[in-house]
């Protein structure tokens, strides 16, 4: 019995729903949106995101503390700082994932001052002062310093770095495949990207979560993984037509590819993800950040490669024919 595209096991459907993955789509990337462009109107900086000292400048100090801080010890903290001539303190809470054997620490108090070279240790005894008059345990166990010059052009670098590698991903899809899959492949990507900054910049509102270097790093991962899963799929539907193109319609074969290619992609995201949980929940404070930006991107690459970009290339298909009879008729 000869093989055929259409013997595939259905599982999932995709042509058929596809406005539903569109919907579902426009309705998760819609907060994010709007938070962005809130961020960008009420932020000093003018971003989609509430950025860290990596690109803006300042100081951080941090301090492991005994007791819990509640949100209204914060509240204290920043205008018992203001009242010591701290300019426009930011202050965190951070909870320590791990501690020494034997230690009681119970939340790390992060401070950001903006950045003085000529009056920095002033700042920083002046910020120890008022949280050892309240926490009097208090250790300074960090400060990192970034001038502002510097955090201006690290930004600049991290958005030419995605702009490269979104044009390096361009050029190579459509080398590969038809100019039409690299289009929906970025989309899909943008897609993507767009849900992840979206989502750090409702944390930004709503938990004071900023984005540093790191958040880059994350996204340009995010990127390669994205592109990686959609590619395997739209492979899958490039092979098909070659072959059953005259014995299946061109929704038939999206189907059937993605069904193919279906366990592959949930299995290879599953084992991704139970990785990056691993390290979220059992890693160190500084890469907490980072992995949620590849959980988040994993999630919505694995969204978008499966149901997603194989709706719009089928939209894409169907416009074009649709083109192609109006114009012989």
């Amino acid at each position: 019995m000869s093989y055929s595209v259409l013997d595939t096991k259905k599982i999932i459907n995709v042509v058929k729903y596809k406005w539903l993955w569109i919907a579902i789509s426009v309705i998760f990337l819609l907060p994010g949106i709007i938070a962005m462009f809130w961020s960008m109107k009420t932020y000093s900086t003018h971003t989609p995101l509430l950025v860290g000292i990596d690109f803006t400048g300042g100081t951080i100090m941090k301090y492991a503390v005994n007791k819990e801080v509640s949100t209204k010890d914060i509240g204290t903290i920043r205008l018992n700082l203001t009242k010591n001539d701290v300019d426009s303190p930011v202050i965190q809470v951070l909870k320590p994932v791990t501690a020494e054997e034997g230690s009681n620490i119970k939340n790390i108090i992060s401070v950001k001052t903006k950045f003085a070279a000529e009056t920095q240790n002033e700042t920083i005894d002046k910020v120890s002062s008022v949280i050892s008059s309240d926490y009097p345990e208090a250790q300074l166990v960090e400060v990192s310093s970034v001038g502002p010059v510097l955090g201006k052009q690290l930004f600049v670098n991290s958005l030419i770095a995605i702009s490269l590698a979104l044009l390096a991903i361009i050029i190579y899809l459509t080398v590969r495949f038809h100019f039409e899959f690299a289009v929906v492949a970025c989309v899909a990507l943008f897609h993507d990207v767009l849900f992840a900054v979206g989502v750090f910049s409702l944390l930004g509102i709503f938990y004071g979560v900023t984005v540093d270097s790191l958040f880059i790093t994350a996204i340009l991962t995010v990127l390669g993984y994205s592109v990686n899963n959609t590619i395997v799929v739209f492979d899958r539907v490039r092979e098909n037509l070659k072959f059953y193109s005259k014995k299946a319609t061109y929704d038939e074969i999206v189907n059937a590819s993605v069904n193919q290619t279906l366990a592959r992609s949930i299995n290879t995201s599953l084992t991704t993800l139970l990785t990056l949980c691993a390290l979220y929940f059992l890693g160190g404070v500084t890469t907490k950040d980072f992995v949620l930006v590849l959980i988040i991107g994993v999630l919505a690459g694995t969204y978008s490669s499966i149901f997603l970009a194989n709706a719009l290339i089928d939209l894409w298909h169907n416009a074009q024919e649709a083109k192609k009879a109006k114009a012989s008729a």
